[in-house]
């Protein structure tokens, strides 16, 4: 009854900003995005085409850490045996 008499005293019926007030939701979203930030300009020296960019960059908005797991587990398995970790991070794809 509380809903249709306009009442939103109530936590759980106040609007989606309040998740900003707590301190550990503003702390995940900063370590989110900073972890798809760091992750994309690796992407970005990484990658050739603007299409698998984008691509990786909505699979990173999607699916968050795993994305990044796939993307690392990808650039590992394309290594040749010898290459180490100057090329994993150095050698460009393409």
């Amino acid at each position: 009854m509380d809903v249709l008499c306009g009442n939103n005293n109530q936590p759980e019926q106040q609007p989606v900003y309040y998740l900003g007030s707590i301190p550990w939701m503003r702390a995940t979203l900063w370590d989110f995005y900073a972890n798809v930030l760091v992750i994309f300009v690796w992407v970005c020296y990484k990658e050739k085409y603007l299409l698998v960019k984008i691509t990786w960059l909505i699979l990173s908005f999607a699916l968050g850490s795993i994305a990044s797991c796939a993307f690392v587990l990808i650039q590992l398995f394309r290594l040749k045996p010898g290459e180490g970790v100057k090329e994993l991070f150095g050698k460009k794809n393409g």
